[in-house]
């Protein structure tokens, strides 16, 4: 049985400023857990309401009322956990980092760190307005992915796309077309908040804008994570597989 206490703290990580003191985060359902397990972080606290699941890491059995209490899901899957938050590693100035400009739906930004992970960029680089990666829908959107993508947050994203020496392309409504673009292997890529792109400050230290073509008559633009999706997958088509 869950005591007041640890309820009050396990409820007390929906919010930022208490994950950020006690550097942890929340992931739920046995598939996430055990992804987050498999990739080495470290476990803090395990609950579940099946005894079956997670035996060797000794996990406090729950009911599914307490479950419900402590979970961020309309329905909650068997199991919740508390991690130390991943050691962070410097930022590596080469192969393509991915750079987000106020991307601020935590759903997006889970879907983009997926993407990132299955497209191996292993650096994304946020804005102060991006979401908070340790947000539990960024975790749960982010599929286990959050364990192998290093993202780092500025200060001033402008000031260091100003001075890496890496080309900087960005994704635009108007600009080069993608699938007439000749892409590097090392570069960064640029993309913007899902109402109003890329900054004017962000835009103008930005080489090559690039632009997905509409083929369709029905649709004005496409989903930040949708667009990603896209650019990353021609950004790695020159790579021999």
């Amino acid at each position: 049985m869950l005591s007041k206490n640890t309820l009050k703290y396990l409820t007390s990580l929906r919010q930022k400023k208490y994950r950020d003191r006690e550097e942890v985060f929340v992931a739920e359902g046995p598939k996430l857990i055990g992804d987050l397990l498999d990739a080495g972080l470290e476990l803090q606290q395990l609950f579940t309401t099946d005894p079956a699941l997670f035996s060797d890491y000794a996990p406090e059995i729950i009911s599914a009322v307490e479950l419900k209490k402590i979970s961020n899901q309309k329905t909650p899957n068997a199991a919740f956990a508390v991690f130390d938050r991943k050691e962070a590693f410097p930022l590596q100035e080469s192969g393509l980092i991915l750079a987000l400009d106020g991307v601020q739906d935590p759903g997006n930004l889970g879907t983009i760190i997926r993407l990132s992970d299955w497209f191996g960029v292993g650096h994304i680089v946020c804005t102060q307005t991006t979401a908070d990666c340790y947000n539990p829908k960024v975790v749960q959107a982010s599929m286990g992915s959050l364990a192998r993508v290093q993202l780092h947050y500025l200060e001033d994203l402008s000031a260091w796309l100003a001075q890496t020496e890496l080309p900087v392309y960005g994704g635009f409504m108007q600009g080069e077309q993608v699938y007439k673009s000749s892409l590097p292997t090392d570069a960064v890529l640029v993309m913007g908040n899902e109402g109003q792109g890329i900054s004017p400050k962000t835009e103008a230290v930005i080489a090559t804008k690039l632009s997905i073509p509409n083929f369709g008559t029905g649709q004005e633009s496409l989903n930040v994570a949708t667009a990603t999706a896209i650019l990353l997958s021609e950004f790695k088509r020159s790579i021999e597989m």
